[in-house]
């Protein structure tokens, strides 16, 4: 089984928050590949699918964003799942908007959420980092990432977000660092046309 995990803060203000991207990820997966659920359970909404022939369990954290390694943390354990399964979709400052980026453990870079789920199951999961842009200045950081996407965001943002539920079934092909390129490859592929 493999951990899906979209980071966000729930409740409808914060729905289109550029922070929630993670959450918006995950629900494109959940509806594109028909996944069941929502289920209330570990402090989060949890969905059951497959991804080819791979058992998936989608968790949208509902602890706010700073707590969400509590969640992540109690699925884990309940399911005995390593931290090699488990790929998280977040938002990221230092990449540009619509750029995604894949990485295996390493620091949490200020990312709250991260900062959480590294002191519940340690560094070693995967991140998908999706980006929302740097809005050039620190005081602006937290307006920025707490801001809803603007209406010509949506140019990118729905694009990446097809692109990234089309491809997540490349996510089980293999293990790791080759998942993530495969996924990364495949998305890639979905945008192209889109490219200017």
């Amino acid at each position: 089984m493999l951990l899906l995990v979209g980071l966000g803060n729930p409740g409808n203000k914060y729905n289109n928050n550029r922070h929630n991207i993670g959450f918006m990820a995950v629900d494109e997966i959940v509806r594109r590949h028909d996944f069941s659920g929502p289920k209330s359970r570990f402090q989060a909404l949890t969905y059951d699918g497959r991804l080819g022939d791979e058992k998936i369990l989608v968790l949208k954290p509902q602890t706010y964003m700073n707590l969400s390694g509590q969640s992540v943390g109690e699925a884990a354990r309940f399911y005995k799942i390593p931290s090699e399964d488990i790929f998280v979709f977040h938002d990221e400052l230092d990449i540009p908007a619509a750029k995604i980026k894949f990485k295996t453990g390493g620091g949490h870079a200020g990312h709250n959420g991260l900062r959480s789920i590294d002191q519940h199951i340690g560094k070693d999961y995967h991140r998908i980092r999706m980006g929302i842009g740097h809005p050039g200045n620190k005081e602006q950081v937290h307006g920025h990432v707490l801001g809803d996407f603007t209406k010509s965001d949506q140019d990118w943002l729905e694009p990446l977000l097809d692109a990234v539920s089309f491809s997540a079934e490349k996510l089980t092909d293999s293990t790791g660092e080759t998942a993530g390129a495969r996924f990364l490859n495949e998305v890639g592929l979905r945008l192209k046309p889109n490219n200017k």
